[in-house]
């Protein structure tokens, strides 16, 4: 037992931060609902946009994909504009107006900062002054969007990051400084800083065991002291 108490404590020395750090950030991350860090809150209500197609509506023969690999086809009518949405396979979209077949260009400044105003309930944003915002190609896209696709970001008044797809024309992301937080404690909780993606590597796989290790000699050293406590009756 004293050999289990000195491995204790000298893990004690060894665990104490990740402990500590692992019970910190698990309390920052959930001391608000996932919803809210998502900003899910801020996205505006579009039930009322009509979406319905015409019933007869047909694709025009001038729409032509071919030569694509296309992995995926859209249909809708925001605004009541049927369009279509053509997903490659290497991920990129394209956007064709679905009366004329004809590819629609990639969304311009003013586009994108429509769109993130009309699509959020974000306040603070004053009428002819939109909020400004920055174009970022595919390869080269800010860290708190870590999506591989050309988008606009919009910053909001309250700090909100909106990403605007520049070739889906929709809110592909709503990056609060809350997300932004959570984001980095994130990173901290499963040590990985760089890319906050990866959850089993070495350094968290070994501390995570020592910590096992160290709960369970604690619990055994627990059980024993208190057996040691019992006062037995003089008879």
């Amino acid at each position: 037992m004293r050999r289990l108490a000195r491995w204790h404590i000298w893990l004690g020395w060894l665990i104490g931060l990740p402990l500590v750090m692992w019970t910190v950030t698990g309390l920052v991350m959930v001391a608000r609902p996932i919803e809210t860090v998502r900003g899910a809150h801020l996205r505006a209500d579009t039930s009322q946009i009509d979406k319905t197609l015409p019933a007869q509506f047909a694709l025009p023969a001038t729409l032509d994909l071919s030569g694509r690999t296309i992995e995926r086809i859209e249909i809708a009518a925001p605004d009541g504009v049927p369009l279509v949405w053509a997903t490659q396979a290497d991920g990129s979209v394209q956007r064709y107006d679905a009366r004329t077949g004809r590819a629609l260009p990639r969304l311009s400044m003013r586009e994108a900062q429509g769109i993130a105003v009309a699509g959020t309930t974000i306040s603070g944003v004053q009428a002819g002054s939109p909020p400004p915002a920055r174009f970022f190609e595919a390869d080269d896209v800010p860290f708190d969007f870590r999506r591989p696709m050309p988008v606009w970001q919009v910053a909001m008044p309250d700090g909100t990051h909106v990403y605007v797809g520049a070739d889906t024309a929709r809110i592909e992301a709503v990056r609060t400084r809350w997300w932004r937080l959570f984001d980095f404690v994130w990173g901290l909780h499963i040590m990985d800083l760089e890319t906050r993606e990866d959850t089993s590597h070495p350094i968290l796989i070994l501390f995570a065991a020592l910590g096992a290790i160290g709960s369970v000699i604690g619990c055994v050293l627990l059980f024993r002291r208190r057996k040691a406590r019992i006062k037995v009756p003089r008879g």
